[in-house]
């Protein structure tokens, strides 16, 4: 078969649909694992032809799970679209903790070099943070993390790899010691603590709800102590309370601004004291995320990820799964993964909680995929969960932890976030994910400081358009390459960035306007 001839890929013997390989042309016959099939019509990259015949409100399969219901008859050979598949409720046997996979045995310890830290986490880089704890204070964190990017701190602090602002939209007119308040504390406090931050400065306004104070004492924020230094070594030893500026108490802009880069001045010779050693890869926490996702992205880019991730988690490290409104339809999976009942009933819980919260509103969760998504092939919310769901390998699912939260369990760990990639990564990284691997079929260019963030492509065209975005391209497993031969350059790729090596992200300066903590209830 030539390399542009018409080609599909059948996930399933049991599947009525196979995947584009490459655009189809009406008329073209497509050779299939069950036989031939001719295209009545043109079939785009990632769209999904039909194999057989489909009677009209019979359920439609790919990955071997129900991915909808046909609206109208489906001749063998049509497009099988949003014209023609419906997303039709349907019952799923959870079947908690029926079907745990054994852990993978590492074929031979792997390592990286990281910055071991006093409570035993890893960082896989070095930053000092300035954060905002409202969004009166933003610009001004801004400000103080401006007055440091130029080549002269590298040049004096070679170890440092940045200062950066943590800023975003919230922090006030939200009920006080609230969800909201709770979960933009747990954020904040996740970032200070993270294993990639050596050091940070607080900045308030002064008036507002989520004050500094309350941050620091609630959350019981320490700095970490300079490398070198007799509380370093101390397991788990914490330093003296971080410095805490407040606009109107400090007599305005101006004086803040000053005030914080001295602050930050005195911070940066302790966090350039921290030095690289040999690090074993059961240090690495890796958050998974997919965004701008076509009818690929189940097909090569995810798979390959989950393929990366049952190895980090044979070394003894932790995979962590976010997006639950983007395994809806598919949680049934994941629950017969768990490790126990009581796990797999977390899950289903926080699935219901989406029912509830999205009816509030009078939204469903099938409202997704996005337009986006749609024009790259995916269809309905049960596809898109179920291609989602391959990133998250073949391991048990060990916990379910809530939005932010610490992940404190080596192995697969689910949390709960919205699907909308920004929130989504803010929480991942919060939860001390020092490496972010996200998969993208149209395009997402995301990054987020402190961790790096390793873009997948899931076909080649997109990766060679958008070729200084992405850091591989998965799209090679539509030309024959072994999804497992491609999750394997992954996780090597995934050892290289946490050892220091910067993602195309990274070299463009990208990370800091996507911090973006989930907010739930109303603004006030």
């Amino acid at each position: 078969m030539s390399s542009d001839s018409p080609r599909g890929v059948l996930l399933r013997a049991e599947d009525d649909v196979a995947v584009a390989a490459r655009p189809i042309p009406a008329g073209a016959t497509v050779e299939l694992p069950g036989g031939a099939v001719t295209a009545r019509e043109p079939i785009g990259l990632g769209h999904k032809i039909a194999v057989r015949d489909v009677a009209e409100g019979r359920a439609v399969r790919k990955y071997g799970q129900i991915i909808g219901f046909a609206s109208r008859p489906i001749p063998a050979g049509s497009l099988v679209h949003v014209h023609n598949l419906r997303a039709d409720l349907f019952a799923r046997d959870y079947a908690h903790a029926t079907d745990r996979p054994p852990v993978p045995k590492p074929e031979r310890p792997r390592t990286f070099r990281g910055f071991l830290r006093p409570d035993g986490r890893v960082g896989t880089r070095n930053y000092v943070a300035v954060i905002s704890t409202v969004n009166c204070s933003a610009s001004v964190a801004r400000l103080i993390a401006d007055r440091f990017r130029d080549d002269r701190l590298k040049d004096e602090f070679p170890n440092v790899d940045g200062v950066f602002a943590i800023t975003h939209k919230g922090g006030c007119g939200l009920p006080f010691e609230g969800g909201d308040h709770a979960i933009l504390e747990r954020v904040l406090a996740g970032f200070a603590r993270h294993p990639n931050v050596a050091a940070y400065v607080i900045v308030g306004l002064g008036c507002e709800g989520a004050y500094a104070q309350h941050l620091v004492e609630s959350r019981h924020l320490t700095l970490r102590p300079a490398a070198g230094s007799v509380e370093s070594r101390m397991l788990g030893a914490e330093g003296p309370p971080p410095t805490v500026l407040n606009i109107q108490e400090e007599g305005g802009i101006t004086r803040t601004v000053e005030a914080a880069v001295r602050a930050v001045g005195q911070l940066l010779p302790g966090a350039n004291a921290w030095r690289r050693t040999e690090q074993p890869a059961s240090k690495i926490c890796l958050a998974m995320e997919c965004g701008g996702s076509d009818g690929n992205s189940g097909v090569t880019a995810n798979p390959a990820l989950g393929v990366a991730a049952d190895l980090i988690v044979g070394q003894g490290g932790s995979a962590v799964l976010g997006e639950t409104t983007e395994i809806y339809g598919a949680e049934h999976l994941l629950t017969r993964r768990a490790a126990s009942r009581e796990v797999g009933e977390k899950l289903v819980e926080r699935i219901k909680w989406w029912e509830w919260y999205t009816g509030v509103f009078g939204a469903t969760i099938d409202n997704n995929p996005s337009p986006g998504n749609k024009a790259g092939g995916l269809t309905t919310i049960y596809e898109k969960s179920l291609g989602a769901l391959a990133k998250a390998g073949s391991t048990p699912m060990v916990d379910v932890v809530d939005y932010a939260a610490p992940v404190t369990k080596p192995g697969l760990v689910f949390m709960d976030t919205p699907g909308y990639d920004p929130p989504c990564t803010t929480g991942l990284v919060a939860s001390g994910a020092n490496v972010l691997v996200f998969t993208t079929g149209r395009g997402s260019v995301l990054g987020l400081r402190p961790t790096p963030c390793i873009k997948l492509a899931t076909n080649t065209p997109m990766y060679e358009r958008m070729a200084d975005d992405m850091d591989m391209d998965a799209g090679t497993i539509l030309d024959g390459e072994p999804v497992d031969a491609v999750g394997r350059r992954l996780f090597d790729r995934i050892l290289e960035v946490a050892g220091g090596e910067p993602t195309r992200s990274e070299r463009l300066g990208v990370g800091e306007e996507e911090f973006a903590p989930w907010t739930i209830g109303p603004t006030l």
